[in-house]
């Protein structure tokens, strides 16, 4: 997450290994609070520096992180991202990274009722946020006046730790149990604090989440660029303050009928949509923050090759990391540290270090990119396969001839690959040399240019595309050893949730559309056309256009179709005999879905499924009304 103590010049990987042996027993719980304990030191040996709080919350960073930092495994429940598996998991230094993910279903529907290890974990981060708050708070009592401001930040983030660990609770299962303090220590005792808690109404939670990021924002310190990377600013409370106000202005606006007695309220959504507003102009205009490379679109290279790639794709490579862009995120240590990152195994293929791309792009996604000539939308795209077409390699709109894709949004580049174009091989931790992606074609030898290559090899895309954005192009480090800073919300983020929210409540504000033209301009597009501004409904829809293209592979699709309840309406509706198919670039069926789909399971879509195991301990958890 980003950082801003002057008194601290560490990166947050190197605090977490010492920080482990504070966690002490406060990790040792049946159930709701189960997680593996690390080495263990008496509290009374403990808490008498600042150094003392500083590593404590450096552990709770370190137990929250596995709860965030693949959050791309969510958008494979949207329409444009695959995930055929999202429960590879990896042990590093005691932290099973992946673990809150483990056994999720990550297809557009269906998935709502496989989430209990994430239900756990948020709940263990809950714990361990609230053990740095208890304690430090009691420091305060005793601290002098020249510790009492650091203390108070470290109380801040600690206070936003627990904020993002509760807003992902309350908007994947809506009412949750509250926990506001430590839990005993004593297995016994905790069970009994915590084994009849009942589920308390949103709105409650929301409240005490809006008041932890608000204590946060007044402690925090203002964005810097001279301190370590890793820890959080003032822009990171208001930002995921925003982020709350605007969801709960959407579930007020469009309903949640799925969340017992939850209602909605036009005049409670407007009120929230401008408070978001609020927040994210705060965060847009008043700290001097910019997109990456000040929203330049960098340089591009030509069809089939990546020597030179716009600004956009580096944004997603530790080059990017401590950048303003980057409000609220999680760092990794990387190589040697047992705290690296696994972005490569997940997004790239066998000739990427052995990776196992697990999630790609669908094929629908390239129509997204818009022309760079007019700003809006080219032909669709054609599937064709080359093997039967004669002329599919060159035919207008081919799918499988690289010059359909030129002059297109440079994010269009920086994210896909798709046929003849190049990304770097490498095995052992040593570059092999470019590797052309051709769909279908393994591992092959094959010449282009007079030039010989062995093509990507990776079977786990069905679509005829595999991401470019996430895929390190440099050697040097394993599939699961990665740097890189993963984001919760970035400054693009901030700017597109700004646009939403002010439109919500005046339609289209002219500082709105400026922001939104920045964003576009990453990609070298022109500024949107007077039509696609000229009402709320057309600018929402140039909204979620950006959305789409700047954000996939970030976890942020699923939760926007969600809270906007659109479901039915970007797939079909219930007992649709045909379903939905989705294509590759040979024009071949790879996966239909919404087949058949029932009321009930559309219900499910919109809720998750309190786990039946927290309600076999805890008979005053109620399940979620399509559950039952």
């Amino acid at each position: 997450m980003k950082q801003r103590n002057t008194t601290i010049s560490i990166r947050i990987p190197v605090f977490i290994i010492l920080a482990g042996f504070v966690l002490m027993q406060t990790a040792c719980r049946k159930g709701l609070l189960d997680q593996d304990p690390t080495t263990e030191i008496l509290i009374s040996q403990y808490w008498k520096t600042e150094a003392d709080a500083t590593y404590a919350l450096m552990g709770a960073y370190a137990s929250i992180r596995p709860c965030f930092d693949r959050d791309y495994y969510f958008d494979g429940q949207g329409e444009y991202f695959r995930d055929r598996s999202g429960t590879n998991s990896a042990t590093n230094n005691n932290l099973r990274l992946g673990d809150a993910y483990y056994n999720g279903n990550y297809n557009p529907t269906g998935y709502g009722g496989s989430f209990d290890k994430m239900f756990k974990y948020l709940y263990g981060g809950v714990n361990r946020a609230n053990y740095v708050i208890d304690n430090v708070t009691n420091m305060l009592q005793t601290a002098g006046a020249t510790s009492v401001p650091n203390l108070e930040n470290i109380i801040g983030e600690a206070r936003l730790l627990r904020a993002l660990c509760y807003f992902k609770l309350i908007s994947m299962w809506g009412d949750v149990p509250f926990l506001s303090h430590t839990v005993s220590s004593s297995v016994d005792d905790a069970n009994v604090e915590i084994g009849d808690l009942a589920r308390m109404p949103i709105s409650q939670v929301k409240d005490s989440i809006i008041a932890d990021l608000t204590y946060a924002y007044n402690k925090l310190p203002a964005p810097s660029t001279n301190v370590a990377v890793g820890r959080m600013a003032k822009t990171a409370a208001l930002a995921l303050r925003g982020k709350v106000y605007l969801y709960w202005g959407s579930w007020k606006k469009n309903g949640w009928p799925e969340l017992e007695g939850f209602t909605q309220n036009a005049t409670e959504a407007t009120a929230a949509f401008t408070a978001a507003a609020a927040d994210f102009k705060n965060v847009a205009t008043n700290f001097g923050l910019t997109l990456y490379k000040g929203g330049e679109p960098g340089d591009i290279d030509t069809l089939g090759k990546a020597d030179k790639l716009p600004n956009y794709y580096y944004l997603f490579t530790p080059k990017a990391n401590g950048d303003p862009e980057n409000l609220l995120y999680f760092t990794h240590g990387g190589t040697g540290t047992n705290q690296g990152e696994e972005l490569m195994r997940d997004f790239a293929g066998r000739s990427h270090e052995g990776s196992q791309c697990w999630v790609s792009p669908r094929f629908e996604i390239a129509d997204r990119y818009q022309l760079l000539t007019t700003g809006d939308f080219a032909p669709k795209l054609v599937g064709l396969n080359p093997t039967t077409v004669a002329d599919a390699r060159t035919r207008v709109n081919s799918a499988v001839n690289p010059a359909s894709y030129a002059n297109r949004d440079y994010r269009c580049k920086s994210t896909i690959e798709w046929d003849y174009e190049m990304s770097l091989g490498m095995v052992s931790l040593a570059s092999t040399g470019m590797c052309p992606f051709i769909y279908k074609t393994w591992g092959a030898n094959v010449t282009i240019g007079g030039q010989n290559y062995i093509t990507y090899n990776t079977d786990g895309s069905n679509s005829g595309f595999v991401f470019r954005k996430f895929v390190r192009n440099y050697a040097g480090q394993g599939r699961s050893d990665g740097d890189y800073a993963w984001p919760v919300i970035r400054l693009a983020d901030v700017y597109l949730m700004y646009a939403e929210a002010s439109n919500e409540v005046g339609g289209p504000q002219p500082d709105a559309i400026d922001l939104v033209n920045k964003v576009r301009h990453r990609g070298n597009l022109p500024p949107l056309a007077a039509a696609k501004t000229s009402g709320a409904g057309v600018f929402f829809d140039a909204i979620e256009q950006e959305r789409i293209v700047e954000l996939i592979g970030e976890g942020q699709r699923s939760f926007d179709l969600r809270r906007w309840r659109v479901i039915e309406t970007r797939w079909v509706g219930p007992g649709n005999a045909a379903g939905v198919w989705r294509y590759d670039t040979w024009g071949a069926q790879a996966q239909r879905y919404f087949q058949n789909t029932s009321f009930r399971e559309y219900q499910q879509d919109y809720i998750f499924k309190i786990p039946q195991s927290e309600r076999d301990r805890n008979p005053n958890l109620t399940q979620n009304v399509p559950w039952r």
